[in-house]
């Protein structure tokens, strides 16, 4: 089969395109034959070996499928070969065929096609988690999301809508606020990229404030980090509660734990991979009621690309240069 691997530590156009054996599932394990493959900004991060897992090369990256069951081994229980489904997994995906265990196998409803479930759950879920198991988002709460036109972010705008929230968001120009909006936020802000001075976060803080009112953001949506997360919990409110999701800016912040104390909030860790491995049937749980918010309507992927494998580069290049609004995948199929 065909497979983009890394065999080098590096960014994007070290990624070469090589056959190598498919895989034979063992026990619980399911083969997916691909049919597309969701594109994410740690999949940039684990070819340069900055992520927190570091495979022996070579490997594939890619940690969301869509395609139809190809075979299983003889412990499976959960799907059979034909069915169409998700697969998820921390790398191995940008192939022709992928193996992983049943656990993090997902059947695709008929009304999804394959792009739209490669582009699903991986934010969906991460967002759902956040929002729903850490934060306890509630009916009427003030939602900031910050990198709202990303994928974790407009996910995040979604469901922050679909369960009642008013919903902020945060983004580089007045373009990405302008498609957060169209996907449910209420209001806006637009703050500066790049590091930000201390003016700058000052002012940015402000700005928060202004949106927010009063009595600030309840819950602070955070996948990007750096210089933007300090501002963004001087916002907060009184008892909020600050997600940690990621570091898309690339610096972790510092965070002056005397804000914790002054406003009686929590800093939460959002680790949405770990809470489905130990936690299997509450995200087994999460994963229905997402379909169900998609089958109602309430929430979509916004695709704004689709790429073949040969030009895999440019894909994680669009990543990389912060031009992505929603999702982009890869089509193993295409030439």
């Amino acid at each position: 089969m065909r497979a983009i691997l890394s065999k080098m530590s590096g960014p994007a156009d070290t990624l070469v395109i090589e056959d190598i054996p498919a895989p034979e599932p063992e026990g619980s394990e399911v083969v997916i034959e691909v049919k597309a493959c969701g594109v994410n900004f740690p999949d940039l991060l684990i070819i340069e070996d900055k992520y927190q897992f570091r495979p022996e090369r070579p490997f594939s990256p890619g940690g969301e499928v869509a395609g139809i069951v190809k075979k299983v081994g003889s412990a499976v229980t959960r799907v059979k070969p034909g069915d169409r489904v998700i697969g998820l997994g921390a790398w191995g995906g940008y192939a022709e065929q992928f193996c992983v265990d049943q656990s993090r196998v997902f059947k695709i409803p008929d009304a999804m096609d394959d792009q739209t479930a490669a582009a699903f759950l991986l934010t969906y879920a991460t967002s759902y988690h956040a929002l729903k198991n850490r934060a306890d988002l509630k009916l009427g709460e003030t939602l900031l999301v910050l990198g709202a036109a990303g994928g974790a972010g407009l996910s995040a705008v979604e469901l922050g809508k679909a369960m009642g929230a008013r919903v902020i968001a945060g983004a580089s120009s007045e373009d990405k606020v302008a498609v957060a909006k169209a996907h449910g936020a209420q209001d806006g802000l637009v703050y500066a990229s790049g590091p930000l001075d201390r003016d700058q976060q000052k002012a940015l803080s402000a700005q928060i404030k202004q949106v927010a009112g009063a009595d600030g953001v309840d819950v602070v949506y955070d996948p990007v980090g750096g210089d933007y997360s300090e501002p963004a919990l001087r916002a907060m409110a009184w008892k909020g509660r600050f997600l940690v999701v990621g570091f898309a800016s690339g610096p972790i912040p510092r965070i002056p734990l005397n804000l914790t104390l002054l406003k009686g909030c929590d800093i939460v860790g959002v680790f949405w991979g770990q809470f489905a491995k130990l936690e299997p049937e509450r995200e087994d749980e999460n994963v229905r009621e997402l379909m169900d918010l998609y089958l109602d309507g309430k929430i979509a992927p916004r695709i704004s690309g689709a790429y073949p494998f040969s030009k895999v580069a440019e894909a994680l290049n669009e990543i990389s240069g912060r031009r992505v609004t929603g999702k982009i995948v890869l089509l193993p199929d295409a030439s």
